[in-house]
């Protein structure tokens, strides 16, 4: 019974062939991940990318540890933050996870 059910799909098939079939799925499967997934994590990568670059002295950020401090001094790839009080923090560019208030506000 196995056995004629293989060879049922095996067998050739009425219209277009097999393998034009299999690369048409194939080539839908990869558009849906490109439009659904990878397309919307590189634009938001950009946009991310761009507000750290513009981050300047007098910003307030939060952290991807949660901390929200006021920038107090910005270099090449460290931020120098103050938290309450007379607390300073120096953080990663990289780990700023949104800028509070003006344009990423509204966003």
């Amino acid at each position: 019974m196995i056995e004629q059910a293989l060879a049922f799909t095996a067998g050739p098939r009425e219209g277009a062939s097999g393998s034009i079939v299999l690369l048409f799925n194939v080539f839908a499967v990869i558009a849906i991940f490109y439009f659904l997934l990878i397309r919307p994590q590189r634009k938001e990568q950009e946009r991310h990318r761009k507000m750290i670059g513009a981050i300047q002295k007098g910003d307030e950020i939060v952290t991807s540890g949660g901390i929200i401090g006021t920038v107090v001094r910005a270099e090449e790839d460290r931020l120098i933050i103050k938290t309450g009080g007379d607390t300073k923090v120096t953080v990663e560019r990289t780990k700023v996870s949104r800028k509070l208030g003006g344009e990423e506000a509204k966003d």
